[in-house]
């Protein structure tokens, strides 16, 4: 089952989100010294602003956050963003289902879903074009990793002019 969180969930949320950026550091732009040191309450209310979905119980398989732009001149696009798949899980279609539901979720509020994904992540990018998403650019040092340059590649997929 894959639901939206609220926050009352913050706590299941907090854990994933934090080992998600301890494990995969060049896959976010956060960091897990900065989002570890919050209360309970910056994540609560992290998911009474943004869509974040789940899937799983206590603890949470996986995460996908959708965040549509709120600026008048943005709001036909959301962003995909924070997406984690506990390692003992992957591979067995539960990154799909996220990936999915969170572009049905989309469709009818955007026109369009981007996000960026590190250069290197062959399986993510894998996962996001089997799903439709096309290449619009790359972020050449995107972030900065324990001194190591991260690229990251540009996405996006045009919800309305899927059938």
């Amino acid at each position: 089952m894959i639901g939206r969180l609220g926050a009352a969930d913050a706590a299941a949320y907090r854990a994933i989100r934090l080992e998600g950026l301890e494990q995969c550091p060049e896959n976010f732009g956060a960091s897990a010294d900065i989002e570890g040191a919050q209360p309970l309450t910056w994540f609560a209310e992290r998911l009474v602003d943004s869509h974040v979905f789940a899937a799983g119980g206590d603890p949470l398989d996986g995460v996908i956050g959708l965040r549509p732009q709120e600026a008048p001149k943005l709001r036909h696009k959301a962003l995909i963003w924070g997406f984690y798949v506990r390692p003992a899980v992957r591979r067995r279609g539960l990154g799909v289902a996220l990936l999915g539901h969170a572009i049905a979720a989309a469709r009818g509020l955007v026109e369009e879903l981007r996000l960026s994904v590190a250069a290197e992540n062959a399986a993510a990018i894998r996962l996001y074009e089997a799903a439709g998403f096309t290449a619009y650019g790359r972020e050449p040092r995107a972030l900065r990793v324990v001194g190591r340059d991260v690229d990251e590649l540009l996405m996006a997929l045009r919800l309305d002019q899927l059938s």
